[in-house]
């Protein structure tokens, strides 16, 4: 296996897999559609439309791995963004022989009682969940025929460096520094699984070089389970701030706003994953991969960076 690498998407996934990959000394080009320049050293950059097959397999050509790391700008338009990328992830990873490895998230398992893990079905009935939830079985389908060889790596709603406004907790934290309220979805003392970016491009890396991890799906190792209140308070601590004032949104305005708003209404139909505990068990991978978490105060301070 040769160790060169094609990550595909700058955001903050893609970053700390980029940045992973090149403080070992591996070989890797970050691909985006705007040539995006993480300013990682050793890092090198592409202008590249990863949903045109021909192109994606021309960056990856003699590289052992091939990350989607990609995410819409854009929240509303996941129906346009992702079928065709996904197609041509599957066609340049069946081309190179590289390993796909696909940065996932739990919207395909929908509602669940009791904690999420590797074995509950795809059962999504939400646009967004059935969309990651069949790339995964075009992907599987694909893997099983012996055409491509391909990983997920699933992780809860991200906190950490670089997430930003990428995250329910994070988005918060600006504010928050500030002495200013924060207003979160659902209810604030649910227990919720918040999983580090970092995290997940560890195991990213992992999973996509062990042989034996391949063609399944692996729950991040993620800390134990905080509400939304707990989180941003938990945060904020971290770096010496008292903590403020943490109120769900009033489901009434809530409502009204998705009347108008296009991303509230996107949000809407993922609202019950902040009205119940939402909980994740990374038993298996823990296992596996002989993985832990980074710490939770070490999250909470990285997660303080705005």
């Amino acid at each position: 296996m040769t160790d060169r690498h094609l990550v595909v998407g700058a955001g903050p996934v893609g970053r700390h897999v980029a940045q992973l990959l090149a403080a070992r000394g591996s070989d890797v080009t970050v691909a985006t559609r705007s040539g995006t320049d993480t300013g990682i050293t050793g890092v090198a950059h592409v202008t590249v439309d990863a949903s045109d097959v021909d192109a994606l397999t021309a960056a990856a050509e003699g590289c052992s791995v091939i990350y989607n790391c990609a995410n819409p700008a854009d929240y509303t338009t996941w129906k346009e963004f992702w079928p065709p990328l996904a197609a041509a992830f599957l066609g340049a990873a069946e081309r190179t022989g590289a390993v796909l490895a696909i940065t996932g998230n739990l919207y395909p398992y929908g509602p669940v009682e009791g904690p999420m893990h590797e074995g509950l079905p795809d059962a999504a009935t939400d646009y967004k969940g059935k969309l990651r939830a069949k790339m995964w079985a075009d992907a599987t389908a694909l893997h099983d025929q012996g055409r491509i060889r391909a990983v997920e790596v699933r992780g809860s709603d991200y906190v950490g460096l670089g997430v930003g406004d990428n995250g329910h907790v994070t988005r918060q934290i600006p504010g928050a520094l500030k002495g200013k309220r924060a207003w979160v979805i659902g209810r604030k003392d649910q227990p919720h699984s918040f999983t580090d970016v970092l995290d997940t491009a560890r195991l990213l890396i992992a999973a996509a070089e062990d042989e034996s991890a391949l063609g399944r799906i692996w729950l991040v190792p993620t800390n134990r389970p905080v509400t939304q209140e707990e989180a941003i308070t938990q945060v904020l601590a971290s770096v010496g701030r008292p903590a403020v004032k943490v109120s769900p949104t009033p489901r009434a305005v809530f409502a009204a706003a998705s009347w108008f708003v296009p991303i509230v209404r996107e949000l809407k139909q993922l609202s019950y994953q902040w009205t119940a505990p939402y909980i994740v068990d990374d038993s298996a991978a823990r296992t596996h991969f002989g993985m832990e978490p980074t710490p939770w105060d070490e999250v909470c301070r990285r997660s303080a960076v705005v």
